[in-house]
């Protein structure tokens, strides 16, 4: 009878706990929006703007979501926000990894520890994070894993060599994770991102934003909510026979 009343309400997401990333602002916020409105409890991550944080768990439909501070570039920050979760969750049904950064610049004048950080912090601290969750989820024999990488991480990009790489390895990665997991029914796919209306993409000239527009067959820049409907998919069981898989959500802008 409750599986009944939850599939008549229409939420997708109904009762289902998940872990976002990067919850606080951007793509990651939407997300985390989205996934509330489907029913599910939130717990997401922030970096350093902890008001930030605040204002999206204040928006939120529903109950029992919370935001906790880590680092994912740092083990002991992740280990220790993981046991924070564990704590008060002792399952997991879900883990979004969209927390992330870029420091662009051409090759020759590229710092390495520009590049470090963000190979660091983009594809490590997605191992990071997917790792500490992986055993309560085999443990479970359930639960889905969705990384959000990027168009750039399928194509490249001039300037972006850090950041191409880090998501390029994040595909790689979680094809690898995938195949690994599968016996125990956890899933693990990508949504990769193009031209998305974010802080980031607002900084752009408008003659970069013009030659961009260009490439795109839709003709329109996306919106944080086209990319949280394809995570939403992916978590939900209306996905329950796909892993491994990328899914691109750029108007046509890269077709595979």
């Amino acid at each position: 009878m409750l599986k009944r009343i939850l599939h008549m309400s229409g939420k997708s997401l109904q009762g289902k706990k998940i872990v976002v990333t990067g919850g606080s602002r951007g793509i990651g916020a939407a997300i985390v929006k989205l996934l509330a409105d489907e029913g599910a409890q939130v717990a997401f991550t922030y970096s350093s703007r902890e008001e930030a944080a605040q204002q999206v768990a204040h928006s939120l439909t529903g109950e029992g979501h919370f935001y906790i501070k880590m680092d994912i570039a740092n083990e002991e920050s992740v280990n220790s926000a993981v046991d924070h979760i564990l704590e008060k969750w002792s399952d997991i049904d879900g883990v979004v990894n969209n927390a992330g950064i870029t420091k662009d610049g051409l090759l020759l004048r590229m710092k390495s520890e520009d590049f470090d950080s963000v190979v660091n912090t983009n594809l490590r601290g997605t191992f990071l994070v997917t790792k500490a969750f992986t055993k309560p989820m085999m443990k479970a024999r359930k639960g889905s894993i969705v990384n959000i990488v990027s168009i750039i991480g399928e194509t490249g990009n001039a300037g972006q060599a850090n950041y191409a790489a880090s998501k390029a390895g994040t595909i790689a990665f979680s094809k690898s994770v995938a195949l690994e997991l599968g016996s125990r029914n956890v899933r693990v796919n990508n949504v990769a991102p193009g031209y998305i209306a974010t802080e980031m993409t607002d900084v752009l000239s408008e003659d970069v934003k013009s030659k961009m527009m260009e490439k795109i067959p839709l003709a329109k820049i996306g919106e944080g909510s086209d990319v949280a409907q394809a995570v939403r998919f992916l978590l939900s069981d209306e996905s329950k026979y796909i892993t491994g898989h990328t899914l691109d959500v750029n108007g046509g802008m890269h077709m595979n």
